[in-house]
């Protein structure tokens, strides 16, 4: 009688309790930031930082920053669970790349763009007062070309040069 009286007063430990197995007191640091239904969470945490580093970490913080603090250390830890070298840096470095990499690629199809606008006007001045070069068979792109200062060639090639470079840099 005593045996169940005393397991339905005592609260469940927190995850961060449990796995250092020492009882959860009520004004535990851990307790709302990792509950005992989510035990992979400070396990990884602990595994790469440290009980005490993470309860001096949190107790340096105010509490409306702690959330943060722990989402952040969660993703740390389990960055360097997978990568133990980079850690988080390395999904960082992946991301920067493909970011590069689209951004050679957006360079790219501009300066595509811009040498087939080029084209295309330079077809238009040079056909002269043909039938079909008049205003009404002239298409909405290409009167929005005529009225607009184009690029030179020049600059476009610049625009395509640069896109080749970031290509280049990008393959080694």
């Amino acid at each position: 009688m005593k045996e169940s009286g005393r397991k339905q007063s005592a609260a469940s430990p927190c995850a961060a309790c449990k796995l250092l197995r020492r009882r959860c007191a009520q004004d535990c640091v851990f307790a709302p930031y990792f509950p005992a239904d989510e035990p992979q969470k400070f396990a990884s945490v602990h595994k790469v930082f440290g009980a005490s580093n993470v309860n001096k970490m949190l107790q340096e913080l105010p509490e409306h920053q702690r959330g943060d603090a722990v989402s952040s250390m969660v993703y740390e830890a389990n960055a360097r669970v997978r990568d133990p070298v980079y850690g988080c840096v390395g999904a960082i470095s992946s991301l920067q790349q493909q970011i590069d990499h689209l951004q050679t690629q957006l360079a790219i199809a501009q300066a595509e763009v811009v040498h087939m606008r080029m084209r295309q006007f330079s077809s238009m001045s040079s056909g002269g007062g043909t039938a079909g070069n008049s205003p009404e068979n002239v298409s909405p792109s290409s009167r929005h070309t005529q009225t607009q200062p184009t690029m030179s060639l020049f600059t476009m090639d610049m625009v395509v040069d640069q896109a080749n470079m970031g290509e280049s840099l990008w393959s080694c």
